[in-house]
């Protein structure tokens, strides 16, 4: 299966980029590094086309959960490809090609998700703009967790060839603070323009799920106002970080899970 070599050359990938970053392998990063990205390049590609074919149905798109995680999942790949471009984060590039490689084998997993037809424009900019975002907020999610590692690493005094791997701890908060920003600002505009079509909340099931992702828009821009003006950063930063991040899990994945699979029922 597609999914299968997906799921393997994302790992190859991350392996090389491991071993790119440890001292007793590093003297073959050369030849690594363009291996790996060779390496995701063609997973990328597989993973492309194996999820056009699954998406796009005769009758409309195919959003099923299975295929909305690969989805999240492409993202993935696709970042951890730039993110590899500096050395210092290729550690947190193979981070994100895991979950990637998991992702990618959830492809035409449920099929039983109704096809969406006739989308008009609002609807498509919508559905592209929150798996983007998504995604986005997903890779700020696995950095959010090398910041908490390497924190607790530190002040424990852990020095290892582990260390490697991690970026120094500002260079990862950054880049942290740079994703929340710019996942809060594809959020904010998601859900102002899921509003314009929705005709009633309640009856197109969408109550829930505006409701939780109205409180991670509100987290999020807790978060980046409380590190402008009060300097925040460390474990308080991280950990309001993940409780967004969770809502916006509940808003979507936990709500449609509850509706289609409990009440069979689904949105629109």
């Amino acid at each position: 299966m597609a999914e299968i070599t997906i799921f393997l050359l994302y790992l190859a990938a991350a392996a090389a980029f491991v071993l790119s970053r440890l001292p007793r392998t590093q003297s073959n990063a050369r030849p690594l590094f363009p291996g790996a990205c060779l390496l995701i390049a063609v997973g990328i590609s597989l993973h492309s086309k194996t999820l056009y074919a699954s998406i796009l149905v005769a009758d409309g798109f195919n959003l099923s959960l299975g295929n909305t995680v690969s989805m999240i999942g492409l993202e993935l790949a696709l970042i951890s490809l730039i993110a590899a471009i500096q050395p210092s984060l290729r550690g947190i590039a193979a981070g994100l090609l895991v979950p990637g490689a998991f992702a990618a084998c959830m492809t035409s997993l449920d099929s039983s998700s109704t096809a969406m037809t006739a989308l008009v424009w609002q609807v498509r900019a919508h559905v592209l703009m929150a798996l983007m975002s998504y995604g986005l907020l997903t890779v700020g999610t696995i950095v959010a967790i090398y910041a908490m590692l390497q924190e607790r690493r530190l002040q424990a005094g852990q020095i290892s060839t582990m260390n490697h791997l991690f970026a120094p701890l500002e260079t990862t908060e950054r880049l942290l603070f740079g994703i929340t920003a710019a996942g809060f600002t594809g959020l904010a505009f998601t859900i102002l323009l899921g509003l314009t079509f929705v005709d009633n909340l309640f009856a197109q099931h969408l109550a829930h799920k505006t409701v939780f992702s109205l409180l991670a828009l509100v987290v999020f821009g807790t978060l980046l106002a409380g590190r402008h003006f009060a300097g925040w950063r460390g474990g308080r930063a991280i950990k309001l970080y993940l409780g967004g991040f969770l809502l916006l899990c509940v808003a979507y994945f936990g709500v449609r899970v509850v509706l289609e699979q409990v009440l069979h029922r689904s949105w629109g």
